[in-house]
């Protein structure tokens, strides 16, 4: 029997790409992803699904409190934008002349940096 436990997941999003909600609901909310939780298959983006967090007293803050913070979404309700048109957009993988593969957006056929 073969472990799938190391093998590493590939996203069409990835760390500090900008995207758009197009499920939930903060539908049509654009922000930059912070994290991707590729365990999970979700990512926490900026402004986006916000919760409330109790903070118990303690030294470094006596006075405790709520407070709001981002919480996770799944990869599969995030939309990349395209930084050229400021468009949602699918990706592509393809190979560049050096051999490597690289995104490209399928609209304008661009690569994506």
């Amino acid at each position: 029997m073969i472990s799938n436990k190391n093998i590493q997941k590939k996203f069409h999003v990835r760390k500090g790409d900008t995207v758009k909600v197009i499920a939930g609901d903060d539908k049509g909310k654009t922000g930059k992803i912070m994290e991707v939780i590729t365990a999970k298959s979700r990512a926490v983006v900026e402004g986006i699904n916000m919760v409330t967090k109790h903070q118990k007293p303690s030294a470094a803050k006596p006075e405790g409190g709520i407070r709001k913070v981002e919480g996770t979404i799944h990869i599969s309700n995030l939309m990349l934008v395209d930084s050229s048109t400021g468009e949602p957009t699918r990706t592509r993988k393809e190979l560049n002349a050096k051999g490597k593969r690289q995104r490209v957006s399928v609209k304008t056929k661009k690569l994506i940096k």
